[in-house]
């Protein structure tokens, strides 16, 4: 069983950046890809970029390309999330998740997630 933890997550003013982390533990941990979803309240979880753990390919949601960048630690298990040029509407729960068969925009083909963090930008 893989386990998923993020944490970094927290309150920023409107153009400023928060670096939000997950750490994957449990057993050999060899993704095919890991993703970053974020939900707002009373929205659906949404996409916001996805890496292939082999390559480190990147996808990136239109709404946050150019502003987000995704990096991985592979010797760590690790993802990272740094997130620029914060707005308000990026306030959301952060959730984390690894897929072992898909590079996808889909949370139905991540089969691994982290319980959330939270990010909230202040106008």
């Amino acid at each position: 069983q893989v386990q998923l933890a993020e944490s970094g997550g927290g309150l920023a003013q409107a153009g400023g950046s928060l670096r939000v982390s997950c750490a994957a533990s449990g057993r050999t941990f060899s993704p095919y890809a890991m993703g970053w979803f974020r939900q707002a309240p009373g929205r659906e979880r949404e996409f916001v970029v996805a890496i292939k753990w082999g390559g480190g390919s990147t996808t990136y949601a239109n709404s946050v390309a150019g502003r987000f960048t995704i990096s991985r630690d592979s010797a760590k298990n690790t993802v990272y999330l740094q997130m620029n040029s914060l707005k308000p509407e990026d306030t959301a729960v952060y959730y984390c998740a690894a897929s072992s068969r898909f590079y996808s925009m889909y949370a139905e083909q991540y089969n691994y997630w982290g319980q959330g963090t939270q990010v909230t930008v202040s106008s």
